[in-house]
Order: C-alpha cells, then structure tokens, then sequence
C-alpha cells in the first residue's frame, strides 16, 4: 500500500508527538522558500518559524508508532521528502511534502487518498481522539486538489484544533499540504500563505 505516509503522521505533532525536550525551532534565513521538485514558492508568513530537521524526525517516529497501532504493514517513508514546515505555535503548523508518484491505472490515486482517510481516522480512534471529517475539492493556483478537513476535539468535548490536508499529483509527485489552526486571524495567515503560492 504506497500512501503519504509523512503527511499523514503530521497530523500527530500536536496529539501524539508532543516532546517539550525536542529541539527548537529555526529561523528562516529568508522569507520564501522554492522547491525546485515542483517549482513552487511560498512566502513565510511574519511570525512563523521554520521547524528544525531534528524535531520532525522525532514527531515523524511517533506518528509511526501511532500508525503502526492500527495499521499491519510496513510504514516506508524513505521515499518523501518534507519540503518546507514552519509554525507559530503547537497548534498553528504548515507542513508540505512530496513522494514520487505515478498513477499505473485510472482511479488509483483517489483510491489510495480513500485509504489514507480510512487510516487517519483509524488512528485517531485508537488515541481515544474524538474527530469530525468531511472531504472536498479546491483549485488552488490553477492547480485540483483534494481536500480533507478535520476537527479535533480535546477531552472536555471543545474543540481543540482543526486540520486541512491537501494533495494533488504534481509534476511527477504526490504533493502534500497539512495545515493545522486553532482560530480565524492563524487559519487566515496560514491559508493565505498557500492559496497565494506560485506554481511555475
């Protein structure tokens, strides 16, 4: 089963892989960042740091755990790359990711991105985390993507944070956005950070 394996353990940062002793977040040395894979730039949004390689390694480890908690299969991610990742806080992350992916057959891209929702849910249901879903499509940039939105809920019931997961076949790439935010003004900022990235 080849699914985005990187972009899903995000979703676990806050509620899984939390670790007060990982190291801390670094200062961008420049207010955009490109990937040359896809051709794409985005603006660092004033405020937001970039997350340093050490702590996504560890909270990439222990979303592995979680998924490997409901999930029976090898969780391979040698294959994805994290692109760029900053936050202004625990609660308001941008992520983005990107695995080589080529469609052998009609149908198998949606197929797989059904799965990924499946384990997601999965997982979070085996943490005792209480979520609500729903899926979309958005043009962004001129360019389709899926879209699931997440709300999580704490354990006194209130919401606690919501999660957008974007993907779409790109370049030769299944590439990934997660965007996590707690309030308006974060979701604003993060939202537009992307909805306002270039494609060339």
């Amino acid at each position: 089963m080849k699914t985005k394996f990187l972009s899903l353990l995000w979703c676990f940062i806050i509620l899984v892989a939390c670790n007060p002793s990982a190291p801390k977040e670094e200062k961008p040395t420049t207010a955009h960042y490109t990937s040359k894979e896809l051709g794409w730039t985005i603006e660092i949004p004033t405020g937001y740091r970039l997350i340093s390689k050490a702590k996504i390694e560890v909270s990439d480890q222990k979303g592995k755990e979680a998924i490997n908690e409901v999930y029976d299969g090898d969780v391979n991610t040698d294959s994805l790359k994290h692109l760029v990742s900053f936050q202004k806080n625990q609660l308001n992350i941008f992520d983005s990711t990107i695995e080589p992916y080529v469609e052998k057959q009609a149908g198998e891209y949606e197929a797989n991105n059904q799965a990924i929702k499946k384990l997601l849910f999965d997982t979070y249901r085996n943490q005792k985390i209480k979520i609500d879903t729903l899926s979309g499509k958005e043009t962004i940039q001129g360019y389709r993507f899926n879209a699931f939105y997440i709300k999580v809920y704490g354990p006194s019931g209130a919401v606690l944070m919501h999660q957008v997961m974007y993907s779409t076949l790109l370049k030769g790439y299944d590439f990934g956005v997660n965007i996590n935010y707690n309030n308006e003004e974060d979701k604003k900022v993060l939202m537009d950070a992307f909805k306002n990235s270039k494609f060339k």
